[in-house]
């Protein structure tokens, strides 16, 4: 992009600016660039949120404009911050279908879509992406040993924008680590009570 456009106009097309004039949020949204809007590097806020994901969602297209949304899971950090505009993964052995790598070999524009369901957060990245099959030095820097899956190649993501999202609408969803604390608590206290109970029963003899 050249530095007269706004960084928000990777997503706020001529057509998209003219939805948001016909319906009426175009105003605010001049208002935001003015004002800095988003922005195209990433800050420590943002680093920290993606080293905590441990799934997140990619978005290609095919040269004729196809699109494709794959989800991405591995242990948490697996998405790696290599720089304040880059990010990379590795690519684990999955169905074979290779849609994602097909793509970005004839169309590198590509897209991150970050969720925190339980704290309900979103975060959106705009960039192109690249696949690397041949740095094995980078491949075995982005797996990890103690994760079942097998490393392949690797993906490299060029930051362009990246937006955060209101929190409406997010349903909250939790994952087993989320609700294990809560668990183990409720599991503690039910021991509890049923020893307490036991030393009833005794008392009384039962």
């Amino acid at each position: 992009m050249s530095e007269r456009e706004r960084v928000s106009d990777v997503a706020f097309t001529p057509a998209v600016k003219a939805a948001q004039t016909r319906l009426g949020s175009r105003h605010g949204y001049e208002s935001m660039e003015r004002k800095g809007g988003w922005r195209n590097k990433l800050d420590d806020h943002l680093a920290t949120f993606i080293s905590m994901r441990n799934s997140f969602y990619l978005a290609t297209a095919s040269a004729e404009g196809q699109p494709y949304i794959q989800h991405r899971g591995g242990p948490p950090g697996f998405l790696k911050v290599i720089d304040e505009t880059t990010l990379a993964f590795a690519d684990f052995g999955g169905n074979q279908q290779y849609i994602s790598l097909g793509n970005l070999s004839e169309n590198d524009r590509a897209h991150i879509f970050l969720m925190d369901y339980a704290n309900q957060r979103r975060v959106k990245l705009w960039g192109r992406a690249r696949v690397v099959e041949d740095n094995p030095v980078l491949l075995e820097k982005l797996a990890d040993p103690n994760y079942a899956g097998r490393p392949e190649r690797v993906f490299v993501f060029e930051i362009e924008a990246w937006d955060i999202n209101c929190r409406q609408h997010i349903t909250r969803r939790y994952t087993e680590d989320d609700i294990a604390p809560a668990i183990a608590k409720l599991q503690g206290r039910i021991e509890q009570l049923e020893a307490e109970l036991a030393a009833l029963r005794a008392d009384a003899g039962e």
